[in-house]
């Protein structure tokens, strides 16, 4: 346990909280890892799950925060290892009132405040980052998000992100970020497949190292006229798988290469079909996967006019590059 560097929990019911970093504290007394925690819809066992990163290399491991950091509540700030920093989800809430401010572009600029100042605090700059999970309520517009996130990066060469509505945030917040950054500059690298425009929020796949981290795809088809145009997740999902595999192609790498996977389902209902076409894909090693409904599910009926219809599931990955 030792190892931990970094972890994702989920919870159906937040009043769990407090009794989760009772449980963290005693379990981590040393080092506390980095870490977010969300409230979701549903998991496949409720009432909560959680995942993490160890470090095998532990030369260099510590813990850092910004000045006048709060300490205690079960979590580190940030993890700096000797080569990447895990920075705990930093929260859109007011550091005098304790409060989310009323304005969503006021609370989206605190949280992009504090992932800085985490950042920074380990020596590094956004530049350094290489994924972001925003995590957010429906009190957040994403344009809103998208355009104070935007301004951050470097037009083509942002974060690999994937984007997340959750149904709860730790302190009332409406939005927070955690990720992943690089020390070194020269071993990060942004990768785009030819079939995808340069945005200016998320890059197709970041290199850290021998670490490909990737966005979260859903079955939308790029290009013209693009769009999520198939009814049912299993059919969403062969495009996502599509579009995973464009970007793991331009990296020069294959989905046996993945070492992980992150499942966002509209309905874990559909678990059991989606793991038929997923199968079809990974393997025969599989990799570690987490699986989360994280709102109620929506309508299923077509959208616009167009034959347009909803995310019915999206993929998030993190690939390795295999030595010669």
């Amino acid at each position: 346990m030792n190892n931990v560097v970094y972890m994702q929990v989920y919870l159906t019911d937040f009043s769990n909280y407090d009794e989760l970093n009772k449980v963290f504290s005693e379990n981590f007394p040393k080092v506390l890892p980095a870490r977010a925690v969300l409230g979701v819809a549903k998991l496949p066992e409720p009432a909560v799950q959680v995942n993490a990163v160890a470090a095998r290399n532990l030369t260099d491991r510590r813990a850092v925060a910004p000045a006048n950091s709060p300490h205690g509540d079960g979590f580190s700030p940030g993890i700096l290892t000797h080569d990447r920093l895990f920075f705990s989800s930093v929260a859109g809430i007011d550091p005098v009132t304790g409060k989310p401010p009323e304005d969503p572009a006021k609370q989206v600029e605190l949280a992009l405040d504090g992932m800085k100042a985490v950042v920074n605090a380990a020596g590094l700059e956004l530049s350094n980052v290489v994924f972001v999970n925003p995590y957010l309520t429906k009190e957040i517009p994403m344009r809103v998000m998208n355009e104070h996130y935007a301004r951050r990066f470097e037009f083509g060469n942002t974060p690999a992100r994937a984007t997340i509505q959750v149904t709860s945030l730790p302190g009332g917040a409406h939005i927070e970020y955690t990720g992943v950054a690089v020390r070194d500059l020269h071993t990060r690298k942004a990768i785009r497949p030819k079939n995808m425009a340069p945005s200016p929020t998320a890059s197709p796949c970041v290199f850290a190292g021998e670490t490909l981290y990737c966005s979260a795809k859903s079955g939308f088809i790029p290009g013209p006229h693009g769009g999520v145009y198939a009814p049912t997740t299993t059919t969403q999902l062969r495009q996502t798988m599509r579009n995973l595999l464009d970007n793991l192609e331009e990296a020069g790498m294959d989905f046996s290469q993945v070492a992980s996977t992150t499942v966002y389902l509209d309905d874990l209902a559909d678990t059991k079909d989606f793991d038929q076409v997923y199968g079809q894909y990974l393997g025969p090693i599989m990799p570690a996967r987490t699986t989360i409904q994280q709102i109620v599910s929506g309508e299923r009926k077509e959208e616009d006019g167009e034959g347009h219809f909803p995310d019915l599931e999206q993929v998030s990955l993190i690939a390795v590059q295999r030595h010669p």
